[in-house]
């Protein structure tokens, strides 16, 4: 006989409350559970909640832990798969925690016309890994970006939310490095 008990989400500010067993939390701890928890409550009664909530997790966590969709569905009276079919549609969204540092390449027109698809291929074949992937060291998660804004300097990439243009394939490996060691790219 499991012993069965819940995470209230009243407590946590949320205005109809709502369960998830022990088991399902104990999975998470109890941070990925208190962050899933504080953005349904800030955001349940708003239309169109389900993309801000599930950005607000990742923005947290990195990722949206997949067990997180039971407390979303049910906290929006979704089903699962609603939820699921959502966090699986934007290559926005990470269902596990990246690897080392984040690097996103910008994949938009105006980059490509300017080389980015030679950087690709080049960030492909350093990391030894496509887009969605960890790269085979563990030392970065390669992400498309879809326009990072900066059209007129590309390529462009962003590497854990700092933003790099005018990037060639001998510069990605040197912000890379840097990224590894904690230090900022010149």
């Amino acid at each position: 006989m499991s012993r069965k008990a819940s995470v209230d989400l009243a407590s946590t500010g949320g205005a109809r409350g709502g369960s998830l067993s022990l088991e399902e939390a104990a999975r998470f701890g109890d941070t990925a559970i208190a962050v899933a928890a504080k953005a349904i409550a800030a955001h349940r009664n708003r239309p169109g909640a389900l993309l801000p909530i599930l950005h607000d997790i990742q923005d947290a966590l990195g990722y949206v832990p997949e067990d997180c969709v039971g407390l979303i569905a049910e906290n929006l009276q979704r089903s699962r798969a609603e939820v699921h079919g959502v966090l699986t549609f934007y290559p926005h969204f990470r269902r596990a925690p990246a690897a080392g540092a984040v690097v996103g390449v910008c994949r938009a027109e105006a980059c490509q016309a300017r080389g980015a698809n030679e950087l690709i291929r080049h960030a492909q074949a350093r990391l030894g890994c496509g887009f969605h992937e960890a790269g085979a060291d563990g030392e970065a998660t390669l992400e498309p970006v879809y326009c990072l804004g900066l059209c007129a300097q590309g390529p462009a990439i962003e590497v854990n939310g700092e933003r790099h243009v005018h990037v060639t394939p001998e510069r990605f490996d040197a912000i890379l490095e840097r990224a590894r060691y904690g230090g900022r790219e010149a």
